[in-house]
């Protein structure tokens, strides 16, 4: 940390130089302008960036014939997430078939991806979406609607054997993924760019907290698809009634304990974040009596059947990690 003292010109202004290896750095000439951010812990963010326009960062990725695909795959999610609002591959050569159809697959997860320049050894990927047009907590409700919507239709396919839901179910997950992978673009956007955390009017610390919760969202969607896995391994087996009716029972108490965090985090209520966390301990009691019954089943019928307990638990619990960092975010604001 370099230390400059504050001076007084003229009687009454303040002013006080800057590191002149900083100025070179944002090539800043005589009489340019600078911007002045006041940040939420009072400290001042002196930036050349006054357009109120995002820098524009490009990834390039050279590929070929040999190119692994599913590391290809992540490393186009990973420059999506990092916040390159350009991304270009280029090959030596004619461009391979299948890098043409990652792409465009690519393009269809990734929300605000398009491609926007192709010739036979290259293909461009632009950014065309402002994150300044999707609020943190807009996605963070939509997100809660899909998982919460996944696991009352996988425990659905359970109990009408539907191989259908079953499966519609699993192709949804792609759809939380997505959502999840744009709130970490913009964690990160806003992170490099506090101007841009202006724009959106959310704090910086905040949209760390937003992510950190669209991550455990995204982990309870991953729980549904495990229980619409199973329940595909159990259309044709029976499961008595007395068993099928407490896991109904046990997921309908976890997605209650689900909606309750979510109400916690949108109004900040820390009193109910904590008095939801007390119920995860009536939902693990309930796992474990299910867990208790499958022991009489078939191998065929019992693992699936624990694998679906698991997960209903599991939904809890993540629940429960909601109301955590809404108790440690909240705390932590107001002292």
């Amino acid at each position: 940390m370099e230390i400059r003292k504050v001076q007084i010109t003229g009687g009454s202004s303040y002013i006080v130089s800057l590191p002149k290896q900083w100025i070179r750095s944002a090539n800043i000439q005589k009489n340019d302008p600078v911007g002045l951010v006041v940040q939420p812990d009072g400290s001042l963010l002196i930036t050349p960036k006054i357009s109120g326009e995002s820098a524009h960062r490009t990834r390039v990725f050279e590929v070929g014939a040999a190119t692994d695909r599913t590391y290809l795959l992540r490393l186009l999610v990973g420059a999506y997430i990092a916040g390159f609002t350009t991304i270009r591959l280029e090959a030596k050569g004619r461009m391979p078939p299948f890098i043409l159809q990652l792409v465009r697959e690519f393009t269809q997860m990734a929300i605000g991806q398009e491609v926007v320049g192709e010739t036979d050894s290259s293909i461009t990927i632009k950014d065309l979406l402002n994150p300044a047009e999707m609020p943190f907590e807009n996605t963070i409700k939509r997100m809660h609607l899909l998982a919460r919507g996944m696991q009352q239709d996988a425990m659905a396919a359970i109990r009408g054997h539907d191989t259908a839901l079953a499966g519609d179910v699993i192709v949804r997950d792609t759809e939380v993924d997505r959502l999840h992978w744009l709130i970490a673009r913009q964690d990160n956007l806003i992170a490099n760019d506090a101007t841009l955390a202006r724009r959106m009017g959310i704090p910086v610390t905040r949209a760390a907290y937003c992510f950190q919760v669209s991550r455990i969202i995204e982990r309870i969607a991953d729980h549904a698809t495990r229980v619409a896995h199973n329940a595909l391994l159990l259309i044709d087996r029976e499961i008595e009634a007395a068993t099928l009716d407490l896991m109904d029972e046990s997921s309908a108490l976890a997605l209650q304990i689900f909606s309750w965090s979510m109400e916690a985090f949108h109004a900040g209520d820390v009193a109910k974040a904590n008095t939801t966390l007390q119920r995860v301990r009536d939902l693990e009691e309930m796992t474990r009596d299910i867990n208790a019954r499958v022991l009489r089943f078939d191998a065929v019928t019992a693992i699936p059947t624990g694998q679906i307990a698991d997960s209903i638990r599991r939904i809890g619990e993540y629940s429960g990690d909601i109301c955590e960092s809404v108790i440690n975010y909240t705390v932590g604001q107001t002292a």
